[in-house]
Order: C-alpha cells, then sequence, then structure tokens
C-alpha cells in the first residue's frame, strides 16, 4: 500500500507542471495558500471588469435605452486613470510611511474607490436613463463619478498588486506567478459573468442594484482578504524619501536598455484591436441575433473562459522556449479570424458561430496579454520591473480607454449614416454599424503583426550575441 501511493504521488508530481501550466508558481518563499489568497486582488478587478463591459453596457443600451456612444464614453472613462499606472508603480516603489509600508496603503485606497464607486453607480444609472426629475448634468456627473472612481481604483489595486506579487516571489519564479494572477483576473470576469447573469434574468431596477451594491461588498472582502498579512512592516521604510533617481530619470534608463518604444506601440495597437468590440459584442447579439440579457451577460463569461485557454496556451509555448513576440502574434492572427466569424454570424443568423466567435476573441486577447507581459517582464532590468509592469498597464489601457470610446462613437455614427440611407438601401440593417467597427479591428490586428515583425528578428540577434539591426536607425534602442 505504501508502495503504491508512493507511485501515486510520483505520477501526480510529473502530471502537475505538465497539465498545470501554473502549478510550479508556489515556492517555499510564497507558498501556494499565499499565492492563492493574493491572487484574490485580481478577481476582484476581474469582477469589477465583468460589470463595467459586460452587464452594464448592455442593460444601459437596450434595457434603458441609452445611446451607445454615451455608454462607450462612460466605460471607456475610468481608463483616463491608466496613464498613471506606471507612475503609481513608481512612487510606490518609493513610498514611505509611518506604518512601514510600500503596497498596502496604495492598495487599500483603491480599493476604497472602487467601492465608494460602485456604491453611488446603480442610483447615478437609473440618473442617466433620464427614468427621474433630475437634470441632465447631474446625471451625467454622477455616473462619470461613479465610472471614474471604479476605474481609478481598478488601476491602483492592478499595478501596485502585481508589483507586491514581485516583492513577495522569487526571481525564478515571477513570470509564472504574474501568469497566474492574470489567470485569476479572467477567472474572476467568468465567475462574475456568470453569476451576473443569473441574477439579471428577470431584469428590474431594484435587482441591477442589488447586484451593483453586492459587488461593492464583495470587492472590500476580497481585497481584505488578499492582503491581510502579506507586506511585512520595515521600519527603514519610515524614513525620508532619500535621494533615490526621480520618475522621468528611471524612465529614460529604462528606455536606455532596448526597443521599449516599439514594445509600447505594439501592446497599444494589439490592445486597441481587441477593445473595440467591449461595448459592442453584447448589443450586437441582442439587437442583430435577438438574444436575451442573460444569454448575452453569458459572452462575458465565454470570453473570459477563452482568455484563460489563452494564458495557458501561451504560457505553455513561453515555457518551450517559443519567442514571447511570436506568441503574441499568433494572439493577433486569432484575434483577426475571431472577428471574421463574429461578422460571419449576422449574415447566418447563427448564435453558435457567434459564440465561438466570442471565445476565440477572448483566446487571441489571452495569448497576446501573456505574450507581451510576459515579454516586458524578461527585459525589465533588476530593480525596475515595477516600473516596466506599470508601463505594460499604462500602454495597454490606455490604448483600450481610446478603443472603446471609439468604437461606440463609430457605431452610433455609422448606424445614423446608414439609417439615412448615407451607405444604400442595403446597407439599412443593424448589423452594418457594429461589422464595419469588426473589420477596423482585423485591420488594427494586422499592424500589430506588423509591429510584432521587428521585435521578433530583435530578440533572435540578442539572444545570438549578434550587433542588432533593429528599425531604420539601426540602433539597439530604436522605438
Amino acid at each position: 500500500m505504501t508502495r503504491g501511493n508512493a507511485i501515486f504521488a510520483q505520477a501526480w508530481t510529473r502530471l502537475g507542471p505538465r497539465f498545470l501550466p501554473f502549478a510550479d508558481a508556489a515556492t517555499p518563499e510564497l507558498p501556494v495558500g499565499r499565492l492563492l489568497r493574493l491572487s484574490l486582488f485580481q478577481v476582484s478587478v476581474g469582477l469589477a471588469a465583468a460589470l463595467l463591459i459586460g452587464t452594464l453596457n448592455r442593460v444601459l443600451i437596450v434595457e434603458l435605452g441609452v445611446s451607445a456612444g454615451l455608454v462607450a464614453v462612460m466605460v471607456s472613462l475610468p481608463l483616463l486613470f491608466a496613464p498613471f499606472r506606471a507612475l503609481i508603480g513608481f512612487r510606490s516603489d518609493m513610498h514611505r510611511s509611518v506604518l512601514g509600508w510600500r503596497r498596502v496603503p496604495y492598495i487599500w485606497f483603491g480599493s476604497l474607490m472602487q467601492f465608494g464607486g460602485l456604491a453611488i453607480m446603480p442610483f447615478a444609472l437609473i440618473l442617466l436613463s433620464g427614468d427621474s426629475n433630475g437634470p441632465v448634468w447631474a446625471a451625467h456627473v454622477a455616473a462619470a463619478l461613479a465610472f471614474l472612481l471604479v476605474g481609478a481604483g481598478m488601476h491602483m489595486v492592478q499595478t501596485v498588486g502585481l508589483a507586491l506579487a514581485a516583492d513577495l516571489a522569487p526571481t525564478r519564479s515571477l513570470p509564472r506567478v504574474v501568469a497566474l494572477l492574470s489567470v485569476m483576473l479572467l477567472l474572476g470576469m467568468l465567475i462574475a459573468g456568470l453569476v451576473f447573469g443569473a441574477l439579471l434574468v428577470n431584469f428590474s431596477q431594484l435587482r441591477l442594484i442589488q447586484v451593483i451594491q453586492g459587488a461593492a461588498v464583495a470587492t472590500m472582502l476580497l481585497n481584505i482578504i488578499a492582503l491581510w498579512k502579506q507586506e511585512a512592516r520595515d521600519p527603514s521604510r519610515t524614513r525620508g524619501q532619500g535621494d533615490g533617481p526621480g520618475f522621468l530619470e528611471s524612465w529614460r534608463a529604462l528606455r536606455g536598455t532596448g526597443p521599449w518604444g516599439r514594445r509600447l506601440v505594439a501592446v497599444a495597437l494589439g490592445t486597441a484591436g481587441f477593445s473595440m468590440q467591449d461595448v459592442l459584442l453584447e448589443p450586437y447579439g441582442g439587437q442583430v441575433l435577438g438574444l436575451g440579457v442573460a444569454a448575452t451577460t453569458t459572452l462575458t463569461a465565454l470570453f473570459a473562459l477563452g482568455g484563460i485557454i489563452g494564458f495557458v496556451g501561451g504560457a505553455r509555448l513561453i515555457g518551450r522556449d517559443v519567442d514571447a513576440y511570436r506568441v503574441a502574434g499568433t494572439g493577433a492572427l486569432i484575434g483577426a479570424l475571431a472577428f471574421a466569424l463574429v461578422i460571419f454570424a449576422a449574415p447566418m443568423e447563427s448564435a453558435s458561430t457567434f459564440g465561438f466567435g466570442t471565445l476565440a476573441i477572448g483566446l487571441g486577447a489571452g495569448c497576446f496579454a501573456h505574450a507581451t507581459l510576459t515579454a516586458f517582464m524578461t527585459a525589465a532590468p533588476q530593480g525596475q520591473i515595477g516600473l516596466a509592469l506599470g508601463a505594460w498597464g499604462a500602454a495597454q489601457a490606455t490604448a483600450a480607454g481610446v478603443a472603446i470610446a471609439m468604437g461606440g462613437l463609430l457605431r452610433d455614427g455609422i448606424a445614423a449614416l446608414a439609417g439615412a440611407e448615407g451607405m444604400g438601401a442595403a446597407l439599412i440593417t443593424p448589423a452594418t454599424a457594429y461589422c464595419t467597427v469588426y473589420l477596423i479591428e482585423i485591420v488594427l490586428l494586422f499592424a500589430t503583426l506588423v509591429a510584432l515583425g521587428p521585435l521578433v528578428q530583435w530578440a533572435q540577434e540578442d539572444q545570438a550575441g549578434l550587433p542588432s539591426r533593429f528599425g531604420i536607425a539601426g540602433s539597439h534602442t530604436a522605438p
């Protein structure tokens, strides 16, 4: 019996790293229980993201009759805070407090902003829908404040939470730890999408208020559990700031170590290509394919499931020494094919084709995000991982915000043009505006492939120790 147990344990040990790509993320310094508890901050961010870009945009556009352009602007407002992610990461590296913490204060105040925004959001949305006697400007201000608070809190919690994980994890396991945290973000979106869909089957404004306020309470609980006894108090951090380099000086030093300009361009293009649909997929399912609220809400869960598969697949490819930029290019190509499927779902009137296309969009986006995040982390010099992560997050989130707003505005503008027969009688259908945006996303993803090409060559030459011929300038630091 003992021999059988030993054989079983040995087989399970071999099975784990092979079929569970993040099974070896835990280390003696960061045990699996503590790591999973820390990852709950990503679950809270995923919950808020599923609510903002999944459930609320469908409810506002279809059930409450708010224009898609206004909804897109509101959903993209949280991303106004995105450019400051690099600064937040840098400031948390240098923070001094009387309690001896660097990361905890930022995560705590970020959690409070998330909670505050979610607490006032349902009432702001009711004002925005016009179902009240209040002035229009008050509705716009209240909704903008709610979305902005949630977005600022999400960015602060995620940026500093990843930096805290980098502090706690040994260098050898850091890429796997961050990949696991990214999967937990998508898992949070998946679970939240399913729960929100089930709770809103019988839609009412009262039920919407209850769901959003429940999400606010869940956010605080998850982040408190995630933070509990994670960062040790260090008395040396209670002293002054010292003579360390400033943000601009640190950023110039980072840019001098490689083609960071082109990396940021590739991340921005790819993220924009995957993000213009964020407020359009669920209304597309409702208006073009006739799907109900519960059915379209589960699309967020389907997208998240595809993202998890993309993260796992990307991690396995990179673990087999496949270049991260090649993996990112594969994700962009999958995304382009996925948007083609979504476009074909309209003339085919096929909900299954639409669902498979949504799954494939998540797959491509997850693969692209994991590969670019890994590339940024491995390229960052010692002591600047937090700044590199912040730069990646800033480029990604800023591009996503602009793309989300442009997607909604383009949809409204093209729909108005088609409705006035400005594009011909054959195109007077709800699908015209949506499919035009999806075609633009395909173009952006092919532009991403163009941006990634020289990075693949640069990485090969760098590994081989050859002089870099990167870019027109022929410089190792050319953008």
